[in-house]
């Protein structure tokens, strides 16, 4: 059966290089390019010592070394130039890019269905916080008060983190209206964190941390604590790689792993 060829765009970043060193122990995918707009162009080393070619142009390392499938961790800026020529090509695209816009998310279903093609965008491919976020779905209906802490690293570019935001609305679907907002004491400075669905969300950014996130929920006389701990960015590839291998078996966005997983 031939090998899935697939090309890292974002290679450079902490989250590509993991990215690239989990795809290069595949046995069923075989890693044929590499771009990222800071990267000197040249090649690429893998860690088993072979090298991939590497340019800071997307759109011409397409062309070069066609991939069935390109990975993608960049920025909310750089995917929709990327989207429109993957697709263009009839490559499947999967991404873990955060910060887009439903606008943007619509687009790229409808470029993709255009295309005939798979797209599958997650905000968080860690197998256990996908469980945690399905958790708190079905805790939601039965709590009025609800609140969110995040926790990454200080590079993270956003805040809220998609996961967070995710997460307070998939909670708030699933209960069918806002959660409760707990009134601020007249004169007491306001300092909740960003509400989302009546869910407050609290972001922390220091070093040392990879992934965090809590959902706590309370009630009378109770709190529930469901908590997703990343260790390190390991745990994000085997749902890169469960993604890697899906895609061409759809048309169109899908966005979250929950339908790769059946939640």
């Amino acid at each position: 059966m031939p090998k899935i060829r697939v090309m890292v765009h974002g290679a450079s970043g902490k989250m590509g290089q993991t990215v690239i060193a989990a795809l290069s122990q595949e046995p069923d995918m075989e890693l044929v390019g590499a771009a990222d707009i800071k990267a000197a162009s040249g090649s690429f080393v893998l860690p088993d010592g072979r090298s991939i070619p590497l340019s800071t142009n997307a759109e011409s390392m397409l062309d070069s070394c066609k991939p069935d499938v390109v990975v993608d961790f960049s920025t909310a800026k750089a995917i929709l130039p990327l989207v429109r020529a993957t697709f263009k090509q009839g490559v499947r695209l999967v991404s873990g890019t955060t910060g887009l816009s439903q606008a943007e998310l619509s687009e790229i279903d409808t470029l993709a269905k255009q295309h005939k093609v798979g797209a599958i965008i997650a905000s968080n491919f860690a197998i256990g916080a996908i469980v945690m976020m399905h958790l708190a779905r079905v805790a939601a209906k039965y709590f009025d008060y609800a609140e969110i802490i995040e926790e990454h690293h200080q590079f993270k570019l956003d805040a809220p983190s998609g996961t967070a935001l995710a997460t307070a609305r998939a909670m708030a679907k699933e209960r069918g209206q806002p959660f409760v907002t707990p009134e601020p004491k007249e004169g007491v400075q306001e300092s909740r964190g960003q509400k989302l669905e009546g869910i407050a969300i609290h972001s922390v950014r220091l070093p040392g941390i990879v992934a965090r996130q809590e959902v706590l929920l309370g009630g009378m006389g109770q709190t529930l604590s469901i908590k997703h701990d990343a260790i390190s960015r390991d745990c994000y590839m085997p749902g890169v790689m469960l993604a890697v291998r899906e895609v061409s078996r759809h048309t169109g966005l899908i966005f979250g792993l929950d339908t790769l997983l059946g939640l």
